[in-house]
């Protein structure tokens, strides 16, 4: 039997053309995003005041299953694409499986993660539009990293919200987005209104991602002559739209091998990178052509589809955004400062709760001790060192691969590697130095986020 590769690599001339939209196999489309005031389906023109003209129509667009990627953005895609589908070898054999585990690796951009996709398409429509520059937010800094990358790219301004507590675990994030020209503001922050009616409240907050999102919102809409507007990189549908290329490729290395997944684990935190591994093959899924068991990984501490409500919420802390129908928590929930900073979001993507809801999906939570056991033992076999969030999936791999053990199945495994934890350390030494904790919320604590929950 012909032994495969440890790395598989795309041609560069094979690098996904077109971006491929869930929604349109969808059966049972995710709801429609709903105005806040009048609570009825939001219209196009509610939302390009926020988002650039082209990813408000992607945004709203539940019928096209294909967009071409415009040629300025295979250009970018090129410096860093096609990224490698790797055969964990060396992780089998530790953990003595007959499962074959395969993992996507993202990791190899400064950003360190596969938020570059989506970053690289937003600026260049932004660029287009002939805007000035745009506004953010992020928790643990992929996000922010890669938006300053693709914003230094095409020529455009940046303003990065970063939740308090990562822009203080994370100085040397900080310091690149500032090496690619971003201004770098910790949230909640005094430079809007709604930070500072958070910091009146509680003037030691240590932030949230959706509190960052109120902020940047703020910001863009408040802009002289409109001349920025936010971008988001998670949850939204364009943002998935944008991630599949991940799972396209991933698709295409699989063909070239002769292999299929039986498992594809994701962490997930808003679903950007979940949405965009799984996305052909939960078409495959939903067309009945095969059968995958997908599952969602998410943190303990901030648990929105294990433990959430499936309802419509705002997107942000200040409630200024559309409601959007996901499993959340509530806006005003505020997970631990653990340290998956990047997934320290309320809610799910649409999209990914809608296939959660219908059974398409699986999910469970692991606490952050035994995330970071997984970790480093995947650091040891294969090399690399994965981020926190990450490590969620690598911890759903792994116990995947012991239950074949277990069961002597031959089962083909496959997880995102969404980036490394280089950046990360702090959180490594608090795990390595026995002082890392598990929180966990309790019933009473969600209780209190439900109980906020609009009434639609």
């Amino acid at each position: 039997m012909k032994k495969i590769p440890r790395k598989i690599f795309l041609p560069e001339e094979q690098i996904p053309s077109q971006w491929y939209n869930l929604r349109a196999d969808m059966k049972n489309k995710p709801a429609p995003m709903l105005n806040p005031a009048t609570l009825k389906p939001v219209e196009i023109g509610d939302i390009t005041p926020v988002f650039c003209e082209e990813l408000a129509k992607q945004e709203l667009d539940g019928e096209t299953r294909l967009f071409d990627v415009p040629g300025e953005i295979m250009d970018m895609y090129g410096i860093y694409r096609p990224s490698p589908l790797i055969r964990a070898y060396n992780l089998e054999k530790r953990l003595g499986t007959p499962a074959k585990i395969y993992f996507k690796y993202e990791g190899n951009n400064t950003s360190g993660s596969h938020k570059l996709n989506s970053a690289v398409a937003q600026a260049y429509y932004a660029k287009k539009q002939g805007l000035s520059g745009l506004t953010t937010e992020t928790g643990a800094g992929q996000w922010g990293t890669a938006l300053s990358e693709a914003c230094a790219y095409f020529g455009l301004e940046l303003d990065v919200y970063m939740v308090k507590v990562s822009y203080e675990q994370k100085p040397y994030r900080k310091a690149v987005m500032r090496t690619f020209g971003a201004n770098v503001i910790a949230s909640p922050s005094d430079t809007t209104q709604i930070g500072r009616k958070i910091l009146a409240g509680d003037p030691d907050d240590r932030g949230s991602l959706g509190c960052a999102i109120s902020e940047a919102v703020e910001r863009a809409v408040t802009s002289p002559g409109g001349s920025r507007r936010y971008v988001l990189g998670s949850v939204l549908n364009q943002v998935l739209l944008h991630q599949s290329i991940v799972g396209l490729e991933t698709e295409a290395a699989f063909k070239i091998i002769g292999e299929y997944p039986d498992i594809i684990v994701g962490c997930a935190g808003g679903g950007s990178n979940l949405g965009g591994l799984i996305a052909p093959f939960m078409r495959d899924k939903l067309n009945g052509k095969a059968s995958p068991r997908v599952i969602a990984v998410e943190p303990a501490s901030c648990p929105s589809l294990t433990r959430g409500k499936y309802a419509y919420d705002f997107c942000d802390t200040g409630k200024i955004t559309p409601l959007s129908k996901m499993y959340t928590l509530g806006c005003e929930f505020k997970p631990s400062a653990n340290h998956a900073g990047g997934l320290r979001y309320h809610g799910m993507a649409p999209i990914l709760s809608q296939l959660y809801a219908d059974g398409y999906m699986e999910a469970v939570a692991y606490e952050q001790t035994s995330v970071f056991e997984a970790a480093v033992t995947f650091a040891e076999c294969e090399t690399i060192l994965p981020a926190p969030e990450s490590a969620h999936a690598v911890r759903g791999a792994v116990d995947e691969a012991l239950k074949c053990r277990e069961s002597g199945e031959e089962k083909t495994i496959l997880f995102g590697l969404t980036g490394t934890g280089y950046f990360d350390m702090t959180a490594y030494s608090s795990y390595l130095d026995g002082d890392m904790t598990d929180r966990v919320p309790s019933d009473e604590d969600l209780e209190k986020g439900f109980e906020k929950l609009p009434a639609v």
